[in-house]
């Protein structure tokens, strides 16, 4: 015979809210350029061990030294944006042209 309602183990799960959204992580510019200086004093086969250690991935390494690149030594690093940065000029064989004003 099955059991009553009243009989029933209470089955409701109840989520807990930390667990509900994630959110990406951000990155200061100091420990942006402390993992940079980090990763280029490795010899071979140590990168893995630090970006495993770190929890970061390659290719946020990469990113970052382009930003140091395009950015200079003095000033701060952008905030990450993901996707690829948006450009308003497309180069066409030996010319540039301008989306906004075709020219």
């Amino acid at each position: 015979m099955p059991k009553s309602i009243s009989e029933r183990p209470d089955t409701q799960v109840t989520p807990e809210p930390s667990l509900e959204k994630r959110t990406r992580r951000q990155f200061k510019p100091e420990y942006k350029l402390r993992i940079i200086a980090e990763a280029d004093a490795c010899e071979y086969g140590q990168l893995g061990a630090l970006l495993r250690r770190e929890k970061l991935y390659s290719s946020q390494l990469s990113e970052w030294r382009r930003e140091f690149a395009e950015n200079g030594e003095g000033m701060p690093l952008a905030p990450i944006i993901f996707g690829a940065p948006f450009n308003l000029e497309i180069g066409l064989g030996h010319r540039t042209v301008d989306i906004k004003t075709g020219i």
